[in-house]
């Protein structure tokens, strides 16, 4: 499963949902794990059991992305869901000093099929670069601007994670 981290004010923790049979859930949350028992009540109430303590809580989405309100008794914490991997691929960029823009990627994860270019290749707009499999369906990759290959970085057969950078142009 994807790495995610959640963040609740100032503090951030890695989580990893480790396994999932029916209502009980083994998870990681930092360097500690837990198993909880839960069950949805009904839209947006859940009862959590952890440890012999029963926990009822609500969440709602936010107006802002990947952001939560969960209530506890009388409680609320707004908590954000971050998706560390897309977030790793993120700083890798900017240590780079690349823009999205110079980057060609997948949104989901998927299979190398084809790389149509090579390091130093010039390319025009909308060019075919790649060709990926993903769900079944092989998708063409195009570039998104007028350049040259800097750096290809899947080869053929390749397994690829979500927003993964593949191709990175000049």
């Amino acid at each position: 499963m994807s790495a995610i981290e959640i963040k609740i004010g100032n503090r951030t923790e890695p989580v990893e949902i480790i396994e999932i049979k029916g209502n009980k859930i083994r998870i990681s949350l930092g360097i500690k794990e837990f198993c909880l028992d839960l069950v949805k009540v009904e839209d947006n109430i859940y009862s959590i059991l952890l440890e012999g303590k029963s926990y009822d809580i609500e969440v709602a989405a936010t107006k802002k992305k990947n952001v939560y309100s969960v209530r506890y008794i009388n409680n609320a914490y707004n908590v954000e869901i971050v998706d560390a991997e897309l977030r790793y691929y993120q700083n890798r960029l900017k240590s780079a000093g690349l823009s999205e823009e110079n980057i060609i990627s997948c949104p989901m994860p998927g299979k190398v099929v084809r790389v149509m270019v090579n390091e130093g290749d010039s390319v025009d707009t909308g060019d075919v670069v790649i060709v990926v499999s993903a769900m079944k369906m092989e998708s063409e990759y195009k570039s998104g601007k007028t350049g040259k290959i800097k750096e290809v970085l899947v080869g053929e057969g390749d397994i690829i994670d979500a927003n993964m950078p593949l191709i990175v142009l000049e």
